[in-house]
């Protein structure tokens, strides 16, 4: 634990610049365990990851192993994953289905509600001792959900979750209002891999449209473009690139949001159509009627980081979560999306998409992975023990709702994510 005093954490962020050790440190990240991963609403899962009644998801909420499970009645739980018995972790393989969770170690049985199901020779036990909820799997403090969203906090007195979504909730609406029945489906698996780098980095990089031209440039740049990044004949790929010569992307606009999140706007100008796309398009038509549909089509931005570990990827259509390992270790997962109800080419067209940008051997994502450890690696130097996120400082624009726009690959939303995490960690 580290012994630095609510003040200095408040003193490592500045106006335009943060300390080194939010980085670098093994104390703070044990505090960022307690204050923000222990305290705030954080993503555990989809609910389409257990659509049946007994089915389970494993995960870890600041370091805890706890089970996102669905329970005979169809309700979702979100449990820590330890036996009430002897502590044991009870469920170790990451998703299944199971009538009962059942330990290992001496074969105590659960609901998949928590609840104590079966105790091997119970007459052995005080049946006081048995009936104590505390001696189940026991719920998490706090577990809501936002149109399948799931998420879950260690802290009994957390804001309600919509409060904490706030304005940035909207992502979540743009990519959900994408499917035919208004629902998405986690359903192909995810890409998941680690790098050497603090999780910081990775909810940094997903406000920062300054870093694409220069760290991308093998695949947006005019001569290296393999790929385009939406599908259909037209509006599938986007301008990186002016023909002077500027970059485009290093134009686009950032949001700062309430509570640490933030968005980047869309890069992409033209519309999408042909093939499939056309078809998709009616679907939503009939639905939604024609203008509706045009703007939720309309591609608004790019992505929506949800601080202080998930990132809805808009334009990749895929789901990004961020699990803090250890100051220097950090796990990622890369979901891709199920539009439900759009025609099946569009949502394998989205498990391509995700394979080409951000698999571990991708075109854009193993770029980023880099950059995270060469900065993980600079920050352990003895050169100045600030970072500067000075970019567009001042030139903000007050949307209203708290909501603050900056152009120009601004680092506004880098700045809300550091404001956040001052004011969590000097609390």
């Amino acid at each position: 634990m580290s012994n630095y005093s609510n003040e200095h954490f408040r003193n490592m962020v500045l106006e335009d610049r943060v300390h080194r050790a939010m980085y670098v440190d093994p104390g703070v990240f044990e505090v960022e365990m307690q204050k923000i991963f222990g305290r705030l609403w954080v993503y555990v899962g989809h609910e389409s990851l257990i659509p049946n009644p007994g089915d389970y998801y494993c995960t870890t909420i600041a370091r805890q192993a706890v089970v996102l499970a669905r329970h005979t009645d169809g309700t979702v739980h979100v449990l820590f994953n330890r036996c009430g018995h002897r502590g044991a972790k009870v469920l170790q393989e990451q998703r299944g289905n199971a009538k009962y969770f059942t330990c290992m170690y001496h074969g105590w049985a659960f609901r998949t509600n928590g609840e104590l199901a079966g105790v091997p020779m119970r007459q052995d036990f005080p049946e006081a001792a048995l009936q104590d909820p505390q001696f189940g799997m026991v719920p998490l403090p706090r577990v809501e959900s936002y149109r399948g969203f799931v998420f879950a906090s260690l802290d009994p007195k957390v804001m309600p979750l919509l409060d904490h979504l706030d304005e940035a909730r909207v992502g979540i609406d743009e990519i959900c209002d994408r499917a035919p029945a208004g629902e998405i489906e986690l359903w192909a698996g995810c890409h998941r891999y680690h790098y050497k780098g603090n999780w910081k980095l990775q909810m940094e990089n997903m406000a920062d449209m300054y870093h694409p031209a220069a760290c991308h440039g093998s695949t947006v740049g005019p001569d290296g473009r393999q790929f385009q990044r939406r599908a259909g004949a037209k509006g599938g790929s986007a301008p990186f690139f002016a023909p002077n010569g500027e970059a485009i992307v290093a134009q686009t606009g950032v949001r700062g949001f309430r509570n640490g999140h933030s968005s980047e706007a869309s890069l992409f100008r033209e519309e999408q159509s042909g093939g499939v796309w056309d078809e998709y398009r009616a679907q939503l038509e009939a639905i939604h009627g024609p203008e509706r549909t045009t703007d939720i089509l309309k591609n608004k931005r790019h992505s929506m980081t949800l601080f202080p570990n998930l990132d809805v990827l808009i334009a990749q259509n895929s789901v990004r979560v961020v699990r803090p390992l250890a100051v220097d270790l950090t796990e990622v997962e890369i979901w891709p999306v199920r539009l439900k109800g759009a025609p099946e080419d569009i949502s394998t067209g989205l498990v391509k998409f995700a394979n080409i940008t951000h698999a571990a051997a991708s075109f854009i994502q193993t770029d980023d992975l880099e950059g995270f450890e060469r900065c993980q690696e600079g920050l352990n130097t003895q050169g100045t023990d600030w970072v500067l996120v000075a970019r567009g400082l001042g030139a903000e624009i007050d949307e209203g709702k708290g909501v603050f726009f900056g152009p120009r690959s601004s680092e506004v939303g880098q700045r809300a994510q550091h404001y956040a995490w001052r004011d969590l960690m000097s609390a």
